[in-house]
């Protein structure tokens, strides 16, 4: 159900275009320079021009996308711009061929669904909560949601292993999660 409401919103140009705006009102407020985001799959917000926006006003910046190099495994990004060459890796998800390890201050993650406690369902595999428990060094991310307002829920069940993200973003305003 969740899934079709996301495609459902995912094909609105008005939703995405909200989105993207306010994708970058969330990069503009936590002011990092090293962000990881996602490769879009079906349904998903593309964060691709935005984040090349981000990209193009600041030299330093620097942008990544995960790579899975082995089934099961925390997540590694390696580093990521528009004219970066794509491979196709674990689960046919397209990643970088730059092979630069780059760690993030703040991460993109996608959501089938979340609740306004700052709790997401993704596809299951645990990649972002296996990511987030091995993040190495004393600094966990920025953890920044990626939704369509259509996939918000009242409440998730929610595991041990969950970690809340700090905020979520949707075409329609943010949802702070627990604060750090």
């Amino acid at each position: 159900m969740l899934l079709e409401a996301r495609l459902q919103a995912a094909s609105e140009p008005a939703h995405n275009a909200a989105l993207g705006r306010r994708v970058l009102d969330a990069l503009k407020r936590y002011d990092v320079d090293h962000v990881g985001f996602y490769w879009p799959l079906a349904g998903e917000f593309d964060a691709r021009p935005a984040i090349s926006i981000w990209l193009a006003a600041n030299a330093r910046r620097e942008a990544s996308l995960p790579v899975i190099k082995e089934r099961g495994t925390p997540l590694e990004f390696h580093a990521w711009t528009p004219d970066t060459l794509m491979k196709i890796g674990h689960h046919k998800i397209a990643e970088p061929t730059s092979g630069q390890v780059v760690i993030p201050g703040l991460l993109l993650v996608p959501c089938v669904g979340f609740d306004a406690n700052g709790y997401r369902l993704g596809y299951g595999g645990g990649y972002y909560d296996r990511t987030l428990a091995a993040w190495p060094g004393a600094h966990k991310p920025i953890t920044v949601g990626i939704a369509y307002e259509a996939c918000h829920t009242h409440a998730l069940q929610c595991e041990a292993h969950d970690i809340p993200l700090d905020l979520i973003v949707t075409e329609a305003g943010f949802y702070p999660g627990p604060s750090r």
